[in-house]
C-alpha cells in the first residue's frame, strides 16, 4: 500500500517530476512530462502498478532526509545496524531525454541496500518486454522506452531484482532514462557531470531569491517548488505533480492535477515578480498568450502544458486507487467549465508584471483587451467558481470582484501606463460591478459578503477581496466578513473552502480544512493588524508540511495527514504570499508587491 502523502518527496528536472517515498521507493512517475501516462504508478495502487526501490534489507533502519540545500537533489539518510548509506536522488535537466539518477553511497561500515524495479507503462496498463545485456536493462511497451543502466538485475516476476553490498567508501550509480521506442537506444549520461550540474543549477536559480522576514527557509522552498512545477521549454506551470490524490481516503472528490490553470499559474506569476523572478514571468506570459490565442469566447479555465486544450476527462480502470480512493481520473472536464473569475487573476498578475518592467508588445496589450472584451459580454453570466462547483451554476459574489478586478487592472494600464482602451467605458462597468456587489452580495442581516448572492453562506475565496483591491483589509465589511468566515468555516483550527454538507456541488459531503484558504486568513490577520493572530496560525501551518517542506492540498486535523495532490502550487504560493505579508506587517520587509499599496481606486 502506498504511504502517507506527507511521507512523499519530490525530484524534478522542471519538465516533470517523480515521488520518492520515505521507504525509497520511487511510487510516481510519468514521462515525458507532469501529464504524460505514468511508467511508476504504486502511489494510486500498489507495488505491482510501478515502482522503483532502493532501500536497507534492514527493516529496523532509520531513515532522516533533506534536499541538498537550494535544490531538488534528495538525500536520503539510512542507519542500519552495521553502517550508515546515503541515498541521492535527482533528475538532470537535458534536452530529450528523462533521466533519474540514484547514488548510492556508503559512509561507514558496511550495508546491504535491495533494489527493485517494476515497470508499468501507460499508467499500469502495459507490462513492457524487457531485455538486458552488460548491466543495460530495456524496457518498451508502445512509444515508450526505459533503460536503467548499473549492476545487473535479475527477473522475478515480472520485476526485476538485485541486491548491493556496500563497504565504507563504496558507490554505486543507478540511472533509468525514457526515450521514444522508435529511437536508438541514448548514450549513457555522465553521472558525475549531471550530478554536479544538477546541483549548481538550482543553487544559481535559488541565489537571486529575495525575502526579507521570519519565514525564510520555508519562501525559499515554496518557490523551489513553484519553479519545479514549471515546465522549461513552454512555460506551463502545473496546479501539483500528481492526480487522484483524494481530498477524503475512500472519497470521490480525486481530481487530475498535472494541467495549467490559469488562476494558479497568474497566482505563481505574482509570487515569482514578488522576490525578482522576472523571467519566470516573461516565460509564463508568453505562454499564455499563445494558450489562450484566438476568440476570446474560447478562453478555457486550464490548459495542457503546452497549451493543449483537449482535456478530456475519463476514468482508469488499471490504477485501484491511492488506499483504494476511486475513481483514478486522467484529464479535467473543469477545462469546459465557465469560471468569472479567471480573467480577473490573469489580468492582475499581467499589471504586476507591468509594475516590474514586463513591457508589454504588439501582441500582448491587443489580448488583454479582447479578454476585457470578453468580461464585458459575460461578466453577468452565472458560473462555476473558484472552486469549481460541478453542480448548477450560480452567481458567485467573489466571481463578480474578479470582473470587477480584471476592468480595475485594464484602467491602470491606460491610466497609468499609457496604452489604449476604452477606459471611460470600462470605469462605468468596474463602477456598475461594485455596486452590484454591494447590494447582492453582501447580507445586511448577517453583516458579510456571502457566497452566492441570495444566500447566507460564506466562502473562504472572500478573503480575496482586499488581496486583489477591491476593499481594505481593514474596511469594517471586510472584517465582519472575516468573522462570518471564522465562525462558520474554521475546522480544529484551519479553514474550510465552504460548508461542503450543503450540497453545492452535487457530491457526497467530506473534505477536509484547505491549506491555501488558511494562508490566505493568516495574510488576512497580518494585513489588518492581527499580527499575533497571522503568526500563530503561520506557524501551525508551515509546521503542517511534511519533512523536507512540501504540502499538499488539504490536510486531516483529525487523522494528522495531509490530503489531495501534491505538491500543490496554491498552497505554496498561499505560503509566500502570507509570509510576505506578515514580513512587512513585522517591518521585517518593505512594502509593496501584490499585497502592499491600496489598490482599490486608480
Amino acid at each position: 500500500m502506498s504511504l502517507p502523502i506527507e511521507r512523499y518527496a519530490l525530484i524534478s528536472d522542471c519538465r516533470t517530476g517523480a515521488l520518492v517515498g520515505a521507504d525509497g521507493s520511487i511510487d510516481w512517475l510519468c514521462v515525458p512530462r507532469y501529464d504524460s501516462p505514468s511508467v511508476f504508478g504504486a502511489l494510486l495502487g500498489e507495488a505491482d502498478h510501478g515502482r522503483w526501490l532502493v532501500a536497507p534489507t534492514d527493516r529496523d533502519a532509520a531513515m532522516t532526509r533533506h534536499y541538498v540545500d537550494g535544490t531538488f537533489v534528495l538525500v536520503t539518510h539510512w542507519r542500519t545496524s552495521t553502517g550508515e548509506v546515503e541515498v541521492h536522488d535527482l533528475m538532470p535537466r537535458g534536452d530529450g531525454t528523462c533521466d533519474v539518477v540514484r547514488r548510492l553511497r556508503c559512509l561507514s561500515g558496511e550495508v546491504d541496500l535491495e533494489e527493485e524495479l517494476t515497470v508499468r507503462f501507460g499508467y499500469a496498463s502495459a507490462v513492457p518486454w524487457v531485455r538486458q545485456t552488460d548491466g543495460v536493462l530495456i524496457a518498451t511497451a508502445g512509444p515508450d522506452s526505459l533503460v536503467r543502466r548499473g549492476p545487473a538485475l535479475h527477473p522475478k516476476d515480472h520485476r526485476h531484482v538485485a541486491r548491493h553490498h556496500l563497504r565504507a567508501g563504496d558507490q554505486v550509480d543507478l540511472s533509468l532514462t525514457w526515450f521514444a521506442s522508435h529511437l536508438d537506444l541514448p548514450d549513457a549520461p555522465d553521472l558525475d557531470r549531471a550530478y554536479t550540474d544538477t546541483v549548481a543549477w538550482w543553487t544559481e536559480w535559488a541565489s537571486h531569491y529575495s525575502h526579507q522576514g521570519s519565514y525564510y527557509d520555508e519562501v525559499m522552498r515554496s518557490l523551489l517548488v513553484l519553479r519545479a512545477l514549471t515546465h522549461d521549454e513552454t512555460g506551463g506551470i502545473v496546479a501539483a505533480a500528481t492526480t487522484s490524490l483524494p481530498e477524503q481516503v475512500g472519497g470521490q472528490r480525486n481530481w487530475d492535477y498535472r494541467y495549467v490553470w490559469l488562476r494558479d499559474a497568474a497566482l505563481s506569476l505574482s509570487a515569482f515578480l514578488a522576490h525578482s523572478y522576472v523571467s519566470e514571468a516573461q516565460s509564463w506570459r508568453s505562454w499564455l498568450l499563445r494558450a489562450v490565442a484566438g476568440d476570446p469566447a474560447d478562453v478555457q479555465i486550464m490548459y495542457g502544458l503546452a497549451g493543449e486544450r483537449y482535456l478530456s476527462e475519463r476514468e482508469l480502470t488499471s490504477l485501484p486507487g491511492y488506499q483504494g480512493a476511486s475513481p483514478v481520473r486522467v484529464g479535467n472536464a473543469a477545462a469546459n467549465q465557465f469560471q468569472g473569475d479567471v480573467i480577473g487573476e490573469v489580468m492582475v498578475a499581467l499589471d504586476e508584471a507591468r509594475e516590474a518592467g514586463v513591457d508589454e508588445d504588439a501582441f500582448s496589450w491587443p489580448l488583454q483587451r479582447a479578454l476585457l472584451s470578453y468580461v464585458e459580454d459575460h461578466w453577468q453570466r452565472p458560473d462555476r467558481g473558484i472552486w469549481e462547483i460541478r453542480g448548477h451554476a450560480r452567481t458567485f459574489t467573489h466571481s463578480r470582484v474578479m470582473a470587477w478586478a480584471a476592468l480595475d487592472r485594464g484602467i491602470r494600464a491606460v491610466r497609468n501606463h499609457g496604452l489604449d482602451g476604452p477606459v471611460e467605458r470600462w470605469e462605468a462597468l468596474r463602477d456598475r460591478i461594485r455596486a452590484e456587489v454591494e447590494e447582492k452580495g453582501w447580507d445586511a442581516q448577517r453583516q458579510t459578503y456571502v457566497q452566492t448572492y441570495g444566500s447566507d453562506a460564506v466562502d473562504a475565496a472572500l478573503l480575496q477581496l482586499p488581496q486583489v483591491g477591491y476593499c481594505a483589509p481593514d474596511d469594517p465589511r471586510m472584517l465582519s466578513t472575516v468573522s462570518a468566515i471564522e465562525q462558520d468555516l474554521l475546522s480544529d483550527g484551519l479553514l474550510m473552502r465552504y460548508r461542503v454538507d450543503a450540497g453545492l456541488d452535487h457530491f457526497p459531503p467530506g473534505e477536509h480544512p484547505f491549506l491555501a484558504c488558511s494562508f490566505w486568513l493568516a495574510e488576512q490577520y497580518a494585513r489588518s493588524g492581527r499580527l499575533d493572530d497571522a503568526r500563530t496560525l503561520m506557524d501551525r501551518l508551515v509546521g503542517l508540511a511534511n519533512d523536507v517542506g512540501l504540502l499538499s492540498e488539504e490536510y486531516d486535523t483529525g487523522s494528522n495527514h495531509q490530503m489531495g495532490n501534491t505538491p500543490q502550487a496554491l498552497s505554496h504560493l498561499a505560503l509566500v504570499q502570507a509570509a510576505d505579508a506578515i514580513a512587512r506587517a513585522s517591518g521585517e520587509q518593505p512594502p509593496g508587491g501584490r499585497q502592499g499599496a491600496d489598490r482599490t481606486r486608480v
